[in-house]
């Protein structure tokens, strides 16, 4: 019995600790963003692709090795030498070699090559980066939304707990004869109209939590939550920063300038890389082949019994006299093939030399490649400049949207506190009799929206702070909240 009891109290324990889904944070969120977002780990594969490139500049610079081998069999008609007659044979036949080239000048390119690769990384690093920090604040903006949709839920929870303490307050007042029953009704509806709203506000925080666990790759949606903290306005000394300062700090911060910069480095390599084919290309080049045959090899010898002969080469006019010639009697000696190894050392040859390619014409190939090279350059200037202006207009918008903000919470804060004493000044009186309900629930709901309009005014003055943080070049892991 003791085992069954410590058996379910241990099941129970891990059924209720599996209960409490994590809660995760601002800073969670960020950081798990920026290590499992899509759009983060492309731009990683980027990265990665240009480090293939300088790999590919870097290998240009070392030789070229090619090794060949080849062997075939041929059967077909031939002639013997030995007899002189048509015969079938077949004969095996084996062949390798090795080549090697080197570039010794290619009108500089491949160095250009290098440089842009190197260049291209950066670019891509700094694409990486500025990605990140558009990440961060799309998850900071949904986070943001979370709290904003629940800080209205728990605003409007509240509220209707006054509204049914207020039911029962006014059901005794009908009963005792003090109000008309009208009264009453006019609570439970505005009870009912809460309660519907109460219901929406509980779906917007569900699909603000499914738009965050999307962002942030989770499945999980039934059990992803974030923590309840209440986000304050932590530092507002940025609004007060001259705008030339945010600027600066922008432009030394911010990846916009440094991406567009990158592309003009790279056009200004392409147009040297086009131009490098002007010149002429010199390379040096070793080969080494060699082969092998099966196929039987003849030789000539004294013929050991009469090695010479005697034959009549001409005759002598007049006297018609034989004119003798003495030759030597040669037999041909058929024998087998050579050895594999003693073939190919006896066959082999070496080739080396220096091959010199001066370009002339080439159909105005080169020269429309660094007319276009020199057309992409100019087009990525004015893409700086423009970069430049962008971001100096988005800097001076996110200030005045952060001051604009700012004063829309201000404003929001004292018309709640405004609505706050006229509401508690209806109660008072409504308690009293001295206004009907249908004056009371018109007071109330003002002051429910305003409540609501604090809330919104609030988390969007925080979310417009972090964005004119990140132009100003805090780190997005590190935004204060």
């Amino acid at each position: 019995m003791k085992k069954f009891l410590l058996l379910g109290v241990f099941t129970i324990t891990v059924f209720a600790t599996n209960a409490q889904a994590k809660k995760w944070t601002l800073q969670e969120c960020v950081v798990y963003a920026l290590e499992n977002n899509i759009s983060v780990k492309q731009s990683e594969l980027d990265v990665e692709v240009t480090d293939i490139e300088a790999l590919t500049a870097v290998g240009a610079f070392l030789p070229s090795l090619n090794l060949s081998a080849g062997v075939s069999e041929n059967t077909g008609l031939s002639f013997n030498p030995v007899t002189n007659s048509p015969q079938t044979a077949t004969t095996l036949s084996a062949n390798g070699g090795a080549n090697i080239g080197y570039t010794l000048f290619d009108g500089l390119r491949n160095i250009r090559r290098v440089q842009r690769a190197e260049i291209s990384k950066l670019a891509s690093l700094y694409r990486l980066d500025k990605i990140k920090d558009d990440i961060a604040l799309f998850v900071a903006n949904g986070y943001l939304q979370v709290l904003l949709n629940k800080a209205n839920l728990e605003a409007i929870i509240s509220q209707n707990l006054v509204t049914k303490e207020q039911i029962t307050r006014t059901e005794q007042l009908v009963e005792a004869g003090s109000i008309p029953r009208g009264d009453l009704l006019e609570v439970q509806a505005t009870d009912a109209s809460e309660l519907q709203r109460i219901a929406v506000a509980e779906n917007a925080v569900q699909i603000s939590l499914i738009s965050l666990a999307q962002l942030l790759l989770i499945n999980d949606y039934q059990n992803f939550d974030i923590a309840d903290d209440d986000y304050q306005i932590i530092s507002e000394e940025i609004l007060v920063t001259p705008v030339s300062t945010l600027i600066e700090g922008a432009k030394e911060n911010r990846q916009e300038i440094s991406i567009a910069q990158s592309n003009v480095d790279l056009a200004e390599k392409d147009i040297e890389i086009a131009k490098g084919a002007l010149l002429p290309t010199l390379t040096a080049f070793f080969g080494y082949n060699t082969r092998f045959a099966d196929n039987p090899s003849f030789t000539q010898t004294l013929d050991p019994d009469t090695p010479f002969v005697t034959e009549t080469i001409g005759v002598v006019e007049g006297t018609g006299q034989n004119v003798l010639g003495t030759f030597p009697n040669t037999i041909i000696n058929e024998s087998g093939a050579d050895p594999f190894f003693d073939q190919l050392s006896e066959n082999d040859g070496i080739a080396y030399g220096l091959s010199l390619n001066v370009p002339v014409f080439n159909g105005f190939q080169t020269k429309a490649n660094i007319q276009r090279s020199e057309i992409n350059l100019e087009r990525t200037k004015l893409q700086l400049e423009q970069a430049a202006l962008d971001l100096e207009s988005n800097v001076y918008q996110a200030l005045v949207d952060a001051r604009g903000s700012q004063k829309a919470f201000e404003a929001a804060q004292k018309a709640a506190e405004s609505q706050e004493l006229a509401y508690q000044y209806a109660k008072d009186r409504y308690e009293v009799e001295l206004i009907n309900a249908f004056d009371f629930s018109q007071s109330k709901l003002r002051f429910d929206n305003a409540n609501l309009e604090v809330n919104r005014t609030k988390y969007d003055y925080i979310f417009k702070l972090k964005v004119l943080e990140l132009f100003f070049g805090v780190d997005p892991t590190q935004l204060k909240f």
